[in-house]
């Protein structure tokens, strides 16, 4: 009674042979296309409903069966853009990616999307990972299922073509007047993440910036099984301040490629975004394991696959193109027949058998795009004639991460520096000051207070040849977006088999010991919610020594080899000038030029004393609590080093297990909670090395930082380090 792909297949081929079609959803008069054109569109409807009714009918032979069933009128979109023209897109859009590869020309879309459907490894985007629409001839980045977590990469894929245009990017990927499209669900269009896309995009045409995108919103009218309320799309995007509004009916060929034509046209001529609200239908529920009949009733469910978008096109090909139903019903079956073949064939082919083969695409390759040369020392000294006195003496934290900005914008004319007040305030430490007045509005700006926008725009700029450098005020603040690095940023290398790659450093001021601000938004002591994501690096810098040679490192490594990298700022060590007694400078170091670096590079542990009685391991404001305590323990008598991480994802078990493998006692300071904090990654480590019995550690308590004096209660501290330090070799 519920076999509804077969109902819904078997329909067609009835209700065509007879000629019974459904009639116009369109009551106004609606532009006729070419014959030739509805002909080849068709074509890519069909193919992708013979995959879906092949996905549906092959249990535990194909997966991830979300099909595009009813929203095959987005073959029309693909019709209306380019190949060059950045897509984005919902995870029903296989018609659109069929028909894109169409036009690409020497591609095989219909065998390649088997090979997904099938989890294959040679599947040509993401080589057996997953099933995902995406392809690296014809600029579609593949999507996962993440709710609107592909919006604000869109619209930062927009903002970099006006900007690349600007700067006159040499190696852009995208060309100037490319447009991108971005499409999503009506449901999804509710989500707070498609709202701060639309609310940038909008935020960033209403001051006259450039914001080429169109919005493909594919109205299907539920999400899952919650239905959308009637006219609530409209409602919201048909008047919205500088977000043009289109709408079209995505089951009539003729009125999609019109919708379709008219946004693109808009978005590429006038450089704004357009809101595309496309009428759809969903046919054969949600996904494989879903239901319908469980939460809508049988009526609605017929009263659909009587609109199928399928009939809707065969109509018009009878009354258009001239054929007869049995001309369109054979063209249904040959295609079956094709898809059928085909699926035998990926069905035989490989898939992932190994662990190294599944994880051999999370980095990207190494050394694909090498970094530019130095500038010339004239260009330099030009570039920091105001700051020349400075450059000569011993600076602070954060004088240094200014300094090797500067160096490194100079360096690549690719590099941009963006986020909350960085540009005219420099940041709200003074980390960026100056920076607008070196390389301009265009490299050096601030954004609206939304971090999502903030990544967003980060990984969308990647896409086109930028190596973005966001800044997210307070490490607290990236709850707000944390998926922006984790679902999207840290796996585009995995799921496209190392095709797209989006570099990256993101800028984060963080953990504890800030004293005169409040509470746990501004003293966040939590990096879990980063070193547990395959992929990324995170980088921790305790020292004005360190921090210029290892964002250099960082830059590199995000420019070359495409990594997304994490380089979190310890707040409380920016301006912080001594170490032992006032006005000692013990915290300073002379700022090293980049032509003089010794490179730092990943995984490089820093070492200071060579003691062989005690080992400290820590980072950040541990490493400068450690350094404190260090000459009271010396005093005392205990033989000891510290071993700065630098570091913190991923870690180098054997560079750690070597560094205090002459130690006769190892101890742990780590400022971050005691559950979930690197301190238990690093008691695995050096367990595992044997080193467990003679291994303790200190840690914040599993607290949120209070306000005040009363911070210092759940942290470790100088005195709390010696303390344990002297219980460690007692």
């Amino acid at each position: 009674m519920f076999d509804r792909p077969t109902i819904l297949d078997e329909a067609f081929s009835r209700r065509v042979a007879a000629h019974d079609f459904p009639d116009s959803r369109n009551n106004a008069a609606s532009q006729s296309f070419a014959p030739h054109v509805l002909v080849d569109l068709f074509d890519s409807q069909i193919m992708s409903r013979h995959l879906d009714l092949w996905a549906r009918r092959s249990k535990g032979k194909t997966f991830y069966s979300i099909g595009s069933s009813g929203h095959e009128g987005t073959a029309a979109m693909a019709a209306a853009t380019r190949t060059t023209d950045m897509a984005f897109l919902h995870y029903r859009d296989a018609a659109f990616l069929i028909q894109r590869k169409k036009q690409a020309g020497g591609l095989t879309p219909l065998h390649d999307m088997a090979l997904s459907f099938a989890a294959s490894a040679d599947d040509p985007i993401s080589g057996g990972r997953h099933k995902v629409l995406g392809c690296a001839h014809t600029f579609v980045p593949p999507q996962t299922s993440t709710i609107a977590s592909h919006l604000p990469k869109a619209v930062g894929a927009a903002h970099s073509l006006g900007m690349a245009q600007r700067l006159q990017l040499a190696d852009a990927v995208l060309p100037h007047d490319a447009i991108i499209l971005c499409s999503f669900g009506d449901a999804s269009a509710n989500h707070s993440t498609s709202q701060g896309a639309f609310n940038a995009a909008c935020w960033a045409a209403y001051q006259h910036l450039p914001m080429p995108i169109v919005f493909l919103c594919e109205d299907n009218g539920i999400g899952i099984s919650v239905r959308t309320p009637g006219g609530w799309i409209a409602a919201n995007f048909a008047n919205r301040p500088a977000l043009h509004y289109v709408s079209c009916d995505g089951a009539d060929l003729n009125d999609a490629l019109r919708g379709c034509e008219e946004a693109v046209t808009f978005a590429r001529a006038r450089r704004k975004p357009v809101f595309l609200h496309m009428q759809t239908i969903r046919l054969m529920g949600h996904a494989g394991a879903d239901v319908e009949l469980s939460y809508a009733p049988m009526a609605q469910i017929e009263a659909a696959e009587a609109q199928d978008p399928l009939l809707h096109s065969a109509r018009i090909l009878h009354e258009q193109a001239g054929m007869s139903g049995v001309e369109i019903v054979a063209r249904y079956e040959d295609m079956r027949a094709r898809v059928e073949r085909v699926a035998l064939d990926a069905l035989a082919k490989p898939r992932l058998a190994t662990v190294a083969e599944v994880m051999a695409s999370i980095e990207p390759e190494k050394g694909a795009k090498p970094s530019p040369p130095l500038p010339d020392v004239a260009r330099r000294d030009v570039m920091f004639d105001k700051d020349a006195r400075n450059l000569a003496k011993p600076v602070t934290l954060a004088k240094s991460i200014n300094f090797a900005l500067a160096d490194i914008m100079l360096q690549y004319p690719n590099v941009a520096v963006f986020g909350e007040d960085v540009a005219r305030k420099g940041g709200v430490y003074g980390v960026t000051q100056g920076l607008q007045e070196k390389f301009g509005a265009a490299r050096v700006f601030d954004t609206l207070l939304d971090e999502q926008t903030i990544l967003g725009l980060a990984i969308g700029m990647a896409h086109n040849a930028f190596v973005p450098i966001p800044e997210i005020q307070f490490l607290a603040y990236l709850h707000n977006a944390e998926d922006q690095i984790r679902g999207e940023a840290a796996t585009l290398s995995f799921f496209s088999n190392r095709q797209y790659r989006n570099p990256m450093v993101i800028r984060i001021a963080g953990l504890p010991y800030q004293k005169g601000f409040g509470g746990h938004f501004h003293n966040d002591n939590s990096l879990a919610v980063l070193t547990d994501i395959p992929g990324i690096i995170v980088a921790c810098p305790s020292n004005s020594s360190d921090a210029p040679a290892m964002l250099r490192e960082c830059v590199r490594l995000a420019h070359e080899d495409g990594r997304v990298v994490v380089f979190i700022e310890p707040i409380a060590l920016y301006h912080s000038s001594d170490l032992h007694t006032p006005d000692d400078g013990g915290w300073t170091a002379p700022y090293v030029a980049p032509e003089a670096d010794n490179a730092i590079a990943l995984g490089t542990l820093g070492q200071f004393g060579n003691g062989t009685e005690l080992a400290i391991i820590t980072y950040g404001n541990g490493y400068f609590l450690s350094r404190q305590a260090m000459s009271e323990l010396e005093a005392g008598g205990i033989n000891l080093r510290i071993i700065d991480l630098r570091w913190l994802h991923p870690l180098e078990p054997e560079a750690i297990a070597a560094a205090v493998a002459d130690c006769r006692n190892i101890l742990i300071v780590d400022e971050c909670r005691r559950s979930g904090s690197l301190s238990e990654k690093l008691m695995t480590i050096l367990t595992e090395a044997g080193r467990g019995d003679v291994t303790t550690r200190i840690t914040a308590e599993d607290c949120f930082i209070p306000l005040g004096p009363a911070a210092e209660l759940v942290l470790p501290s100088k005195a709390s380090i010696i303390e344990a330090a002297r219980a460690a070799v007692a």
